[in-house]
């Protein structure tokens, strides 16, 4: 996936105005997620996204390097916290960066190998968990053809 396809579909999903706000919202939640999440993985995930894409992932990690102030490269925090640092990051109401980031992490689900994206899901809390989409939040989604209720 090229950074173009990528962030059209953050564009698409989040019914964002314009490409420069999928850009905010894209930065906004990956930085927040390198944040929870453990340099190792981060790193593994900005490898397999578009360059651009990765390096908000990168930057975070590099922030965490040895000798640097470490802010918590895998620190505990739950979805109030983890709305409020998108929220702050990407200058948008909580309720708006929730919305963004389910739509980031759905482009995510279709650019990262499965299993990466497991490893992903295992290493959120599950509060945060339920922004992936159904079947990476631990609830699988209704076959084709069945209705979602049941």
């Amino acid at each position: 996936m090229n950074i173009d396809e990528f962030l059209g579909l953050v564009q698409a999903r989040a019914a964002l105005p314009d490409r420069g706000a999928a850009e905010r919202a894209v930065r906004a939640t990956l930085e927040t997620v390198a944040e929870r999440i453990p340099d190792g993985l981060a790193e593994h995930i900005a490898a397999q996204l578009p360059h651009e894409v990765g390096e908000h992932l990168r930057r975070v990690v590099a922030a965490h390097a040895p000798g640097a102030e470490r802010r918590g490269s895998g620190e505990k925090f739950d979805l109030t916290s983890f709305a409020a640092r998108i929220s702050w990051r990407g200058g948008v109401a909580e309720d708006a960066a929730l919305r963004e980031a389910s739509a980031v992490f759905e482009v995510l689900d279709a650019a990262l190998s499965p299993g990466l994206m497991d490893k992903l899901s295992h290493d959120l809390p599950h509060d945060i968990r339920e922004l992936l989409p159904t079947e990476r939040a631990g609830v699988p989604r209704p076959e084709r053809g069945e209705p979602e209720g049941g």
